[in-house]
């Protein structure tokens, strides 16, 4: 007999003079999250464990001398809170230009990744440029590394260890990690080789929470200089049965990249290599556009869809004929729309009789 589960308990606290309830548990980042307050975050992910390295999210505890950061303090009963007050906004505002001067540039395309535009975000929002703290700058493009899907342009970098948390965390690779001290510090793979050589898997999981475009997409990246908006449609991956959601970039009529949806029930913000990268099919050369149709000489010529549709139906009622319904068998291809995979199985399973329908995404 299973136990019955405990109510959770709650409490309340003062968040900027109004009383809220909480769980135990929540952090105050949580509550104040909940409660629709914007605290400024730059290495916070919500899929990761909170890590409090970047400061932005500080804010006053009535009775604490010290501002604290809000994402790994906890919540607790009768804690008075205020989350913007003049001492914490220029605070928050001297980190950003201290932040922004190391980076050799703050304005990067929206391509680069998910959160890419975080730390432009927040320069706009609190009116900062480089220019106050402009002096030596950290990190270090790894240009070597030639990979064809994520550019490592660590000039970027503010060692918010967000990549090597979801490396670690969400896929559990922990291909990548951080080396040196203070101006020297850098992400870098074991002997800080290069990503091919190393315990990656090409997830992508670093480009989508990186918030500064330090990581990039670089199949997405090569549409940068394309005219029009980015656009984006929420679908489901097609090559594998697990579900997962995801974003379709356009830009006009072209797709030009794929992101993993954060909120995605089955994915949680995660993709493998195919789901994130293996999109240039779509609008390859030597994709087929007009139905082929093989002649008496065995050479494929074009034809238009009813002659095609025509001799598929001649074959099907021939090999039914001759063999029989469990002659004929069903494949569906991962790289066509779920709606053509709904089709196949029901031209199969309603047209013939029979379950010998599969997907070539399920090996």
């Amino acid at each position: 007999m299973l136990a019955e589960a405990k109510p959770t308990a709650t409490a309340t606290m003062t968040l900027d003079g109004a009383e809220v309830s909480f769980t135990e548990g929540e952090t105050i980042y949580d509550v104040a999250t909940r409660a629709r307050k914007e605290i400024p975050t730059l290495c916070y992910d919500p899929r990761l464990e909170a890590f409090g390295a970047c400061r932005l999210c500080v804010v006053e505890v009535e009775g604490i001398h010290n501002p604290v950061a809000s994402c790994t303090t906890p919540a607790t009963d009768g804690m008075a809170v205020k989350t913007s007050t003049e001492p914490i906004e220029k605070h928050r505002k001297t980190l950003l230009e201290l932040i922004a001067s190391e980076n050799r540039e703050n304005q990067v395309d929206e391509l680069r990744g998910q959160a890419s535009q975080e730390l432009k975000d927040l320069l706009d929002r609190y009116e900062v440029n480089g220019e106050r703290f402009a002096g030596r700058q950290s990190g270090a493009s790894s240009e070597k590394d030639d990979n064809p899907f994520i550019l490592r342009d660590y000039d970027l970098c503010i060692s918010c260890y967000r990549c090597v948390r979801v490396c670690a965390e969400q896929e559990g690779d922990h291909a990548i990690t951080m080396m040196n001290r203070g101006f020297e510090k850098q992400i870098a793979t074991e002997f800080n080789g290069i990503l091919k050589d190393s315990a990656c898997t090409f997830c992508g999981q670093c480009v989508q929470t990186c918030p500064t475009g330090a990581l990039g997409d670089l199949k997405a990246m090569r549409a940068e200089a394309l005219p029009g908006e980015v656009e984006k449609t929420r679908t489901i991956c097609p090559y594998c049965g697990v579900g997962c959601s995801v974003d379709l970039l356009t830009k006009e009529d072209r797709l030009v990249g794929v992101q993993p949806a954060m909120d995605g029930p089955a994915n949680n913000g995660a993709l493998c290599i195919k789901g994130q990268f293996a999109f240039d099919f779509v609008q390859h050369d030597d994709r087929l556009k007009k139905p082929l149709v093989r002649g008496e000489d065995g050479e494929l010529r074009e034809v238009d869809w009813d002659i095609a549709l025509d001799r598929a139906a001649e074959g099907f009622r021939n090999a039914l004929e001759k063999h029989g319904r469990h002659a004929i068998y069903g494949v569906a291809s991962g790289r066509a729309p779920h709606e053509a995979a709904y089709t196949m199985q029901k031209f199969i399973r309603a047209g013939f009789g029979t379950n010998q329908i599969d997907n070539c995404s399920r090996a």
